[in-house]
């Protein structure tokens, strides 16, 4: 049989280090959006959902930046987390909270028009635009992990852009979104506990491949 190289060995356990850090590190980050989604009824407690999702949308960033500078072999998962932090918050910040609003306003306008003539036009586009612009939010938090001092403007543009122009590569990263979530409503502790990174790895690696025609060393430009 063939021997498993010690650098094969070397780059899983590193991994699967990352991979556990990570979880940790954006459940404690993220931890009123987790706590929320755990203790409450999301039909009731959504306004808190949406303020707790904004609030989270830097520990994403973060995640993507450790997953970059592993990739480069970088800094280390936590310090790499950190730096995301540092360096990413107020743009993700901004991201998250523009992405957020969007989709709130669309999901009452579905709710609303649901019960209505027009329902069957209003509600499939509704339900686009809403798919579309957490592509677009996804797609803007990895330009931010890989250029923090990027522009929202051209993040944003850049985005938008190439999750329509790339929309294969839009749908592969929502189905591995979607899939999460499903996991994490029915098997929480293995949702949050071991597969959270695996997906947002998946994720990341997918959407900044999309972006690859706008990246640069430096900056993002649309």
């Amino acid at each position: 049989m063939r021997r498993v190289s010690h650098e094969a060995v070397s780059g899983i356990i590193a991994m699967i280090a990352l991979g556990l850090v990570v979880n940790v590190l954006v459940m404690l980050t993220a931890l009123p959006l987790v706590l929320l989604l755990i203790t409450t009824d999301p039909m009731r407690s959504w306004p808190l959902l949406a303020g707790a999702a904004v609030l989270a949308a830097p520990a994403v960033t973060a995640a993507f930046r450790a997953f970059r500078e592993h990739a480069a072999g970088g800094l280390g998962p936590v310090r790499a987390f950190l730096a995301g932090l540092r360096d990413g918050w107020r743009l993700s910040l901004a991201v998250g909270a523009l992405v957020v609003s969007v989709v709130v306003v669309l999901l009452v306008d579905v709710s609303l028009l649901a019960g209505s003539d027009l329902a069957v036009i209003t509600v499939p586009l509704l339900g686009v635009l809403t798919v579309l612009a957490v592509s677009v939010g996804l797609m803007a938090l990895v330009a931010v992990a890989e250029v923090p001092s990027a522009r929202l403007r051209d993040v944003l543009a850049a985005s938008a852009v190439l999750a329509l122009r790339r929309w294969y590569l839009t749908v592969v990263s929502l189905l591995i979104i979607a899939t999460q979530a499903a996991l994490f409503v029915n098997l929480p502790a293995i949702g949050l506990g071991i597969t959270a990174s695996a997906a947002l790895y998946l994720a990341w690696a997918n959407s900044r491949y999309a972006l690859r025609p706008v990246l640069r060393l430096d900056e993002v430009t649309a």
